[in-house]
């Protein structure tokens, strides 16, 4: 990245007060205690993006948040926005529901264009003087680089400053910063790292305990094996993006496995790739993924299947897998595929487990960014609107998203899971945010082909570590 600067560091313990004060805001009921890449599938806080570093984020939902009060009408003012973003599916049917008041009001509307591959099209776009007029931001590291280029407009002078700091948390808007200027802010959050499974299957082979260590997953999921079962289903699909689900693996092991300091100077580029701490997350996640007999359909499923539909065989009679790691937004995807499903009745999920004791209580996060392309009082009105208690509500309630915004109550998610989900994040620890989202582009492309290799190839890891140690000697340079 150009003129590229190391961010600096933000202190994990302020992160942790952030989410605890925005949790206890007020009385309300208690919950009970977890997506892009793409929308969860989305990952943030940046090796250039100046926020404080182990980017935390918190979802704050408080339980008692009082309501949101409606925003002021929205002036009637005609037009066009386009909007590039990574949502498909149900994820784009719940963002146009989002967007339909703000259409109604305004009479604006939306040309909302989706894919998979929208790190290479915005870059192609923005290089070729042809940007969108709003997007979804591939992640902080790559936004720092679009600031730093002059292309994404200072949001400083489009959102209501004194709204957004009441709203929103320093560390989620620190991570939408470059160079002291609000370049880009978060419409959705996702907890990264739970593992979802069958709530009527996993019992007939778990004992009716959930792992709470690595070593009893380790151990559960060799059980699970040697009756003939496997235990795990994963899929690393997702176009051109593919590879990132397993990004979010090694990031969660490298946090609870190496801890927080590790991780920050991991994407920070100051930790190679070779080193023993990150070897070491590459070798515990080839445990899984490394061994045919642990996977559904082995290895060549892992690289052929789409992360959307990654989860389904965990539903199937009798299932075939029962276990998966995934996003917070991949509730969605259960519930589009399998109809009849229904939250706690028949998926729940467990965290990530501890690894080292040291670091027992963390977490990884992930959110959906957003910048300004082109300034055009369309697109000034709708960045406005989408930081809006009311409008990231009406995604919460249908269900696959967390808001980073703290007037959004916890009243509000539609089901136990997701309160749940957000409830993780407001009582952990430690939180990071998704380390890959806070690399530069080369380094992030990087990641998802090494992961890729990997996969295809176990025996390869030293090649592949190497090679990433490459990509990093350069990619921090710019």
């Amino acid at each position: 990245m150009a003129g590229a600067t190391r961010p600096s560091r933000v202190c994990p313990f302020v992160l942790a007060v952030t989410l605890v004060a925005t949790a206890c805001a007020g009385g309300g009921a208690q919950p009970t205690a977890a997506p892009a890449k793409p929308p969860e599938a989305t990952k943030p806080a940046a090796t250039t993006a100046p926020p404080a570093a182990s980017p935390a984020a918190s979802p704050a939902a408080s339980p008692a948040a009082s309501p949101a009060a409606s925003p002021a009408a929205l002036q009637r003012i005609g037009g066009s926005v386009s909007v590039l973003g990574t949502w498909g599916g149900s994820e784009q049917e719940s963002f146009l529901a989002m967007v339909k008041p703000f259409e109604d009001q305004t009479g604006v509307k939306i040309e909302y264009e989706g894919t998979r591959d929208l790190n290479a099209i915005l870059t192609t776009r923005v290089q070729g003087g042809n940007p969108p007029d709003v997007a979804g931001l591939p992640g902080p590291g790559q936004m720092a680089e679009f600031a730093r280029a002059g292309k994404l407009v200072d949001l400083s002078s489009v959102l209501d400053q004194s709204a957004v700091k009441e709203q929103y948390s320093e560390d989620w808007l620190k991570l939408g910063s470059v160079d002291g200027k609000q370049t880009g802010i978060f419409i959705k959050a996702a907890l990264k790292g739970p593992i979802w499974y069958n709530v009527k299957e996993l019992p007939k082979v778990s004992g009716g305990s959930t792992p709470k260590s690595w070593e009893e997953l380790s151990a559960l999921s060799q059980k699970i094996a040697a009756t003939g079962a496997t235990p795990w289903c994963v899929g690393l699909g997702s176009g051109a993006a593919s590879g990132w689900p397993g990004t979010d693996w090694i990031e969660d092991i490298v946090l609870r496995q190496a801890g927080p300091d590790k991780y920050d100077q991991w994407w920070q580029g100051t930790l190679t790739w070779s080193s023993p701490e990150i070897k070491a997350a590459w070798q515990t996640w080839g445990q899984i993924v490394g061994n045919e007999k642990m996977v559904f359909g082995g290895r060549q499923a892992i690289l052929a299947t789409n992360f959307q539909e990654a989860g389904n065989p965990l539903f199937s009679t009798p299932p075939r897998c029962y276990l998966h790691h995934q996003g917070s937004f991949i509730t969605d995807f259960f519930v589009k595929a399998n109809p009849n499903l229904k939250p706690i009745e028949d998926f729940n999920f467990f965290p990530f487990p501890d690894i080292d004791p040291r670091y027992a209580g963390a977490v990884e996060v992930g959110g959906d960014l957003f910048g300004m392309f082109r300034d055009t009082p369309q697109a000034r009105a709708l960045l406005k609107y989408l930081t809006t208690p009311d409008a990231q509500a009406i995604w919460v309630k249908r269900g696959g998203a967390l808001s980073p915004n703290k007037r959004v109550s916890l009243d509000t998610y539609p089901d136990q899971i997701s309160r749940q989900s957000a409830q993780a994040l407001i009582s952990a620890k430690t939180v990071r945010f998704d380390a890959s989202d806070l690399m530069p582009e080369a380094m992030n492309n990087a990641f998802f082909k090494g992961i890729l290799d990997f996969v295809q190839e176990p025996g390869s890891l030293d090649s592949v570590l190497a090679d990433l140690d490459r990509v990093q000697k350069d990619a921090y340079k710019r």
